[in-house]
């Protein structure tokens, strides 16, 4: 029995909605998901929990934290710095916030009243 053109062409959309199923799942599992603090989750001293890990852009960032306590900021250096959220920052307040990492530095803070500056902040550096 011969196939005509309109089976040609399912075939070849099946083909390309399969191949791009793939990619999409590759990409996927590619990303590294990281809960900030390990098992301690978001809480003070946190500035050199980055350190030894190899952060790539498309990594996901899990922030654990009891939201009536605490929040988390993404901010820019300067804000990091001098603990201040600049105007229009991100803030993240649900207690499990899943943030994927931009290529370059990433930074993130606390900004209840003296959180960030008791350490509850983050400088990540993405690959």
């Amino acid at each position: 029995m011969a196939l005509g053109r309109g089976s040609a062409n399912k075939t070849m959309a099946l083909v390309l909605a399969f191949a791009c199923l793939l990619l999409v799942h590759i990409e996927i599992a590619e990303s590294a998901v990281y809960t900030v603090g390990d098992g301690k989750g978001w809480t003070f001293n946190m500035a050199t929990w980055p350190k030894g890990k190899n952060f790539k852009a498309g990594d996901v960032l899990v922030f654990k934290y009891n939201p009536s306590v605490h929040n988390v900021v993404s901010t820019n250096a300067a804000g990091y710095k001098g603990c201040r959220a600049p105007g229009g920052a991100k803030v993240f307040k649900s207690g499990n916030d899943r943030i994927t990492l931009a290529r370059g530095r990433n930074f993130f803070i606390c900004n209840f009243a003296g959180h960030c500056q008791s350490g509850m902040k983050i400088a990540v550096t993405a690959a």
